[in-house]
C-alpha cells in the first residue's frame, strides 16, 4: 500500500477491524437507535392489551352526619319522627370489563405494531451501515493524514538540506543569491504545509474519537473489502434492491399504513363488551338504618355507531392518503438505492484506476528528481528545477496516499450501498446485537415496570 504501509507501524498497531468492533459496541448513535428499537417493541404488548380484561378496585370511606324528620300520617293529628346520628360508611367494590368485539381494531393494531417493530429493525440496520461506514472513513482519513504529515515533515528535512547545500555553493560562487532565496521560499512553503497537515491530522483524530469512541493509537494499513461485494454492477443493483434496509424499511412502513387504514375503518363497526361489578357496603351513606348491603351485576353492552360528526370518515380518508404516500416512498427508496449503488460503483472504479495512475506518477517523479539533481551538479539544471522536481514528488506521494485511502473507503461505500455492510458480513469478532431477544422478552408481558435488563 505504498506510503500507508510504511506508516503502519508494528504488528500490535490498531487495525481497521478492531476500530469497527469498537464502533459497533461503543458508538452512541448506534446505541441510541438500539434503544429506539426496544421502545418500539413495547407497541406490541400495548396493542395486545386490547384482548385482555381490565380490572379495578374501588374503596370509599369517611365520616357522615345524617338527620331526617319523617311525618307520620297514620295518626291524627299527624306526628313527626326525628332521626339523627353519625356513622362511618365504608364501600368496597371491584369492576371487571372485557371487550369482546371492537371491529377487529385490536387485531389490526397488533399487526400494525408488529410491522412497526420490523421497520424499526431495518432502520437499525441502516444506522449500523452508516455508523460502520463513518468509522471506516474516519480510520482511513486519520491514516491518510498521518502519512501526509510524515511526508510533509520529511519534505521539510529535505528542503533544509537543500538550502544548506545551496548556501554552501553560494559561498563558493557556484550559484547566485536568487538560488538561495528560492530555496528559502520553498522551505517556508514546506513548513506551512506541515502546519496544515498537523491541523488536518488533529481534526481527523478528533473525528476518530467521536465515531469510534477511543483515542487512536498507531494505525496499521487497511485493505479493501471488494470480496464481499457483487462482481458486476447489475448484480449489485439486483442485490441492493432486494436487501437494502432503506427498501425493506419502506416495505414494512407500507404494512404499517395498511393496518392503520383497517384500524380507522374499525371505528364504523359495532362494539360488544361485558362488565361485571361487585360492591359491598357497610353503614350505607345517607342511611342510618342499613348496616350492610351488596350489589353484584354482570352486564353486556352493544354499541352501534351511527354518526359521530364525520371525524371517523376523515380519519379513514387520511389513512388511505398516508398509505399512498408510503407506496410512493417505496419507489423513492428504490431509486435512491439504485443511484447510490451506481455512484459507489463508479467511485470504486475511479479509485482503482487512480491507484495505478498515482503509483506511476510517484515512480516517474522519483526518476525525474534523481535526474534533475544529477544534471544540476554539472550545471545543466538550476536550483529552481531541483525544487520544482522535489515538490512534484511530494505532491505525487500525497496523491498516492489519498488514492489509497479512497480505494478502501470506496469499497466500504459500495458494500453499504448494496446493503451488506454489517458485522456478520465483515466477520467482526464481536457479539452481534439481536433485536429479537428483547422483543420476545416483552411481547407477552402482562405486568411489570422493570425492563428486561433490570432498569
Amino acid at each position: 500500500m505504498g506510503v500507508m504501509a510504511v506508516m503502519a507501524g508494528p504488528a500490535a498497531a490498531d487495525t481497521l477491524e478492531s476500530a469497527l468492533m469498537q464502533t459497533y459496541v461503543n458508538n452512541p448513535t448506534l446505541n441510541s437507535q438500539r434503544a429506539a428499537v426496544r421502545a418500539t417493541d413495547e407497541n406490541v404488548p400495548q396493542a395486545l392489551s386490547g384482548y385482555r380484561p381490565k380490572i379495578s378496585i374501588t374503596a370509599t370511606g369517611g365520616q357522615q352526619s345524617v338527620g331526617s324528620v319523617t311525618k307520620v300520617t297514620t295518626t291524627t293529628p299527624a306526628t313527626y319522627s326525628t332521626l339523627t346520628g353519625y356513622n362511618s360508611p365504608v364501600s368496597l367494590g371491584t369492576t371487571v370489563s372485557q371487550t369482546l368485539f371492537n371491529g377487529f381494531q385490536t387485531a389490526n393494531r397488533t399487526r400494525q405494531a408488529e410491522a412497526q417493530v420490523l421497520a424499526a429493525r431495518e432502520t437499525l440496520r441502516s444506522t449500523e451501515q452508516t455508523v460502520l461506514l463513518n468509522a471506516a472513513t474516519a480510520y482511513m482519513n486519520l491514516l491518510r493524514d498521518t502519512a501526509i504529515l510524515d511526508l510533509q515533515r520529511r519534505n521539510v528535512e529535505v528542503l533544509q538540506e537543500q538550502l544548506r547545500q545551496t548556501r554552501d555553493r553560494f559561498n563558493v560562487g557556484e550559484v547566485t543569491r536568487t538560488d538561495v532565496a528560492q530555496s528559502e521560499a520553498s522551505l517556508a512553503s514546506g513548513r506551512s504545509s506541515v502546519l496544515t497537515a498537523e491541523s488536518n491530522y488533529k481534526t481527523s483524530a478528533a473525528v476518530y474519537r467521536q465515531v469510534i469512541g477511543i483515542e487512536p493509537g498507531k494505525l496499521s494499513a487497511a485493505s479493501p473489502v471488494d470480496r464481499f461485494s457483487p462482481n458486476s454492477l447489475a448484480a449489485a443493483v439486483s442485490t441492493g434492491s432486494a436487501i437494502h434496509p432503506s427498501i425493506t424499511s419502506a416495505q414494512f412502513n407500507i404494512d404499517v399504513a395498511q393496518q392503520a387504514v383497517k384500524v380507522a375503518e374499525g371505528a364504523l363497526y359495532p362494539t360488544v363488551s361485558v362488565q361485571g361489578n361487585f360492591t359491598k357496603n357497610y353503614l350505607a351513606a345517607g342511611n342510618l338504618t342499613t348496616m350492610e348491603s351488596y350489589n353484584a351485576s354482570v352486564l353486556g353492552t352493544l354499541s352501534v355507531p351511527i354518526y359521530q360528526g364525520g371525524s371517523e370518515y376523515s380519519l379513514i380518508r387520511q389513512s388511505k392518503e398516508t398509505l399512498g404516500q408510503r407506496r410512493i416512498d417505496m419507489d423513492t427508496a428504490r431509486d435512491q438505492v439504485r443511484q447510490g449503488i451506481v455512484q459507489a460503483w463508479g467511485q470504486l472504479d475511479a479509485a482503482k484506476g487512480n491507484i495505478e495512475a498515482t503509483t506511476a506518477q510517484v515512480q516517474s517523479s522519483e526518476i525525474a528528481l534523481n535526474g534533475v539533481r544529477e544534471e544540476a551538479r554539472v550545471g545543466q539544471r538550476t536550483t529552481l528545477d531541483v525544487l520544482n522536481a522535489q515538490q512534484a514528488l511530494v505532491n505525487a506521494r500525497v496523491s498516492l496516499v489519498s488514492a489509497q485511502r479512497d480505494r478502501v473507503v470506496a469499497s466500504y461505500s459500495l458494500l453499504a450501498a448494496v446493503g451488506r455492510l454489517s458485522p456478520q458480513v465483515l466477520g467482526l469478532h464481536v457479539p452481534v446485537y439481536k433485536a429479537e431477544v428483547h422483543y420476545e422478552q416483552v411481547r407477552d408481558s402482562w405486568a411489570g415496570v422493570r425492563t428486561p435488563d433490570g432498569k
